[in-house]
């Protein structure tokens, strides 16, 4: 948790950008009747009736010091998807970067192993030596700030039904430019001494 919090204290150095990163599944829902249009007093209308298109994965990198963000939609979220969006976050969104510091947590596919399971040996070392880990800590999730990010663009975007990928890939792209423009962030508030004093009964007791 404290190495996550000394991450957030760092200044701005784009050399060293900070992303933090997760994902996220999404249902795609089709109507099954044309939606009834809003009226004077009225709103449009929906029938309770859908129909289950499948899921996609979205893959959401965030970057608080800058407010910008991108979303990768993609099928699934395996190994091979997670080290294929690294290679997307260090050759085409940092490409300038030295060393990019990521945030994330602590599932399975988010390992260097990933990477070796999807890369011939050097290309998988070639973008982990461009990569700094840090993970959040178990059921402590909550600390990266792409969790919020993520409820946000639930929020605004993704409320409402969404037939498929193409439809999906349209909402998002527009919504993740609005934000863009914006430079809307999160204002994080909680530092290294919050944690010592509000969650005190995590730390050993020394005698």
């Amino acid at each position: 948790m404290e190495d996550v919090l000394d991450v957030y204290n760092r200044p701005y150095d784009p050399e060293r950008p900070q992303v933090c990163f997760d994902e996220k599944s999404v249902q795609l829902i089709a109507e099954t009747r044309r939606p009834l249009p809003s009226r004077p007093g009225q709103p449009e209308r929906f029938d309770y009736e859908y129909e289950r298109n499948g899921t996609c994965n979205l893959f959401v990198f965030f970057q608080p010091l800058r407010g910008w963000r991108h979303v990768q939609v993609t099928e699934r979220r395996t190994r091979i998807d997670f080290a294929e969006s690294m290679r997307l976050l260090v050759d085409d969104l940092f490409p300038e970067a030295k060393r990019i510091v990521v945030v994330l947590d602590n599932l399975n596919t988010h390992t260097p192993a990933s990477l070796y399971e999807a890369f011939e040996p050097a290309e998988a070392k070639r973008i982990l030596d461009r990569l700094e880990f840090h993970y959040t800590p178990k059921h402590g999730s909550w600390l990266n700030m792409v969790e919020i990010e993520i409820g946000v663009l639930l929020e605004q975007c993704l409320d409402r039904r969404i037939p498929d990928t193409d439809t999906l890939q349209s909402e998002i792209a527009a919504w993740q430019a609005s934000r863009n423009a914006q430079q809307a962030t999160v204002n994080w508030q909680f530092k290294m001494t919050d944690a010592r004093v509000k969650l005190k009964r995590l730390y050993p007791v020394l005698s």
